[in-house]
């Protein structure tokens, strides 16, 4: 099976280019694509520095529509998807997420930070299901309704699909991987504002 490694950005220029580097570094993986959700800054610029797919949407339409727009310019089997802010990305990580999905041992891998920095590690112990990084099957991937609409709620739509339909889904631990948070790159005030603003789409998500 084919794989398409996938990367929601919203003005993220000071992490993409660092996390495109090791997607290039894994040889699993067939395809990159880069969407910039309405970036203002030079996400997109940076990351055509690379041989890779970038996809600009002219407005911000939320997590779960940049992923779904990912999804729809390439025909590879499995979805690798990866946050633009990590931290400590190594090739190691995308293998482990990669390797179980390919095996067919699941449908769906989830990665779980640990022994990175308390206050990701923490997010992930409590909230596991909101995971970023997870690789997921194609046919699992389209089939979870309305996920162009669901912003920030679109890791615990398809958690919660996955469940409702008793599809396997793994959890893989990656150690020593973190990523940027909301306060650190706005600002306390714009970054707790944000990151209500995540929860809050989350929970929407939930409702519907």
């Amino acid at each position: 099976m084919r794989v398409a490694a996938i990367v929601p950005a919203y003005n993220e220029e000071k992490t993409i280019a660092g996390v495109v580097e090791i997607l290039l570094q894994c040889p699993l993986i067939n395809q990159i694509v880069v969407v910039s959700d309405g970036s203002t800054d030079r996400t997109a610029a940076i990351a055509k520095n690379f041989p890779i797919k970038v996809v600009e949407l002219e407005e911000n339409v939320g997590k779960g529509g940049a992923m779904k727009a990912g999804a729809m310019v390439t025909e590879e089997e499995i979805l690798l998807f990866i946050d633009a802010d990590l931290v400590g990305l190594r090739r190691t990580h995308l293998e482990k997420l990669l390797n179980p999905v390919l095996a067919e041992e699941c449908s769906m891998s989830v990665g779980v930070f640990a022994e990175g920095r308390l206050p990701t590690d923490l997010a992930q112990k409590i909230a596991p299901s909101l995971s970023g990084q997870r690789a997921v099957k194609r046919e699992l991937f389209e089939s979870v309704p309305k996920l162009e609409r669901s912003r920030y709620g679109v890791e615990l739509a398809l958690t919660r699909y996955a469940e409702e339909h008793k599809i396997n889904v793994l959890s893989v631990t990656l150690p020593e991987l973190s990523q940027v948070m909301k306060e650190e790159k706005h600002g306390i005030t714009q970054g707790f504002a944000a990151r209500l603003k995540m929860y809050w789409e989350i929970l929407k998500s939930i409702k519907d």
